[in-house]
């Protein structure tokens, strides 16, 4: 099929079906082009409990599609790529999560977003990487344990002394950054600033200019006086940052900064699932109640 073509069907598609498109940043450039909305985790989240759409159709992986189907019950939620998943968010599950509950009941536990919905369901509080340091923050004093990204959570413990233990979970092109590959790039683009998501193992995070969430990333260098940038999170994201500065130059840590699962969602795919209203995603209700009160208690400290 055509590729403008298709990009005419879909919104058609999408205007006839009262659909509304989310893509995260991680997207390929086609696919964010094409949404009505483009953003990281919090921002996405908050756009899917509050849109009049009808359907929501989602442009990223299963946790994010649950999420959004968690949030908003009565809207049908189509993931494209029935496949698109997250290797970390599978480093976690009910059973383990229930077996240290049961051994740490004095623990908050605090759940990043990128997990399933019956972990959130177990959980106290949801968090994204854009809030999880003001979340956190919230609870300091008390005992936690943060899952299942034990990077994000290592960052913020030592930042704040916190008592909080973390899941050993990572995100899986994050965790494998290296400092050599960091000198390498710094001695090949010597003006160029580091800048990374703290889903990077600790002792990358602490040679960044900065490091923050992929929101954070991109309003740094929208608001940084410098014009060139060194780039340590999924490559996604400099499609939007080229948009947004495009007189700055971006440069990509590795090659290996792709996610496999994001970066599975084609535009037939969002056409396909507009068409034949596919894949439709389902959460148990007793489920979704439980892991609504803790992504509303995200959303209310957000």
């Amino acid at each position: 099929m055509d590729k403008s073509f298709m990009i005419k069907e879909i919104k058609r598609l999408k205007e006839e079906k009262n659909t509304v498109i989310l893509a995260h940043y991680y997207q390929d450039g086609d696919i964010q082009d094409i949404a009505d909305f483009t953003g990281d985790s919090l921002y996405l989240s908050q756009v899917a409990s509050k849109t009049a759409a009808d359907t929501i159709l989602f442009a990223g992986v299963h946790f994010m599609a649950e999420t959004a189907k968690i949030l908003s019950p009565e809207k049908t939620v189509l993931l494209p790529v029935k496949e698109a998943g997250c290797p970390m968010a599978d480093m976690v599950t009910k059973v383990r999560l229930m077996s240290y509950k049961e051994k740490h009941p004095e623990r908050i536990v605090v759940c990043y977003v990128n997990s399933t919905a019956e972990v959130k369901a177990l959980s106290d509080i949801c968090v994204t990487s854009s809030n999880a340091e003001k979340i956190i923050k919230h609870y300091q004093g008390q005992k936690m344990l943060y899952v299942p990204d034990k990077n994000l959570g290592t960052y913020l413990r030592e930042k704040y002394d916190l008592d909080m233990e973390v899941w050993p979970g990572f995100c899986c092109i994050h965790n494998d950054l290296t400092i050599d590959q960091v000198e390498m790039m710094k001695l090949k683009y010597p003006n160029a600033k580091f800048i990374v998501h703290p889903e990077a193992k600790l002792e990358i995070v602490k040679i960044a200019d900065f490091a923050g969430s992929t929101k954070g990333l991109l309003n740094y260098v929208i608001e940084s006086d410098h014009d060139e940038f060194i780039i340590g999170t999924e490559n996604g994201i400099i499609h939007t940052m080229e948009k947004a500065c495009p007189n700055k130059k971006f440069h990509i840590l590795t090659d290996n900064l792709a996610c496999y699962d994001m970066k599975l969602t084609r535009l037939e795919d969002i056409y396909y699932a507009l068409k034949d209203n596919k894949y439709v995603i389902e959460v148990e209700e007793s489920i979704r109640l439980k892991a609504f009160k803790a992504l509303d208690k995200m959303m209310k400290l957000s």
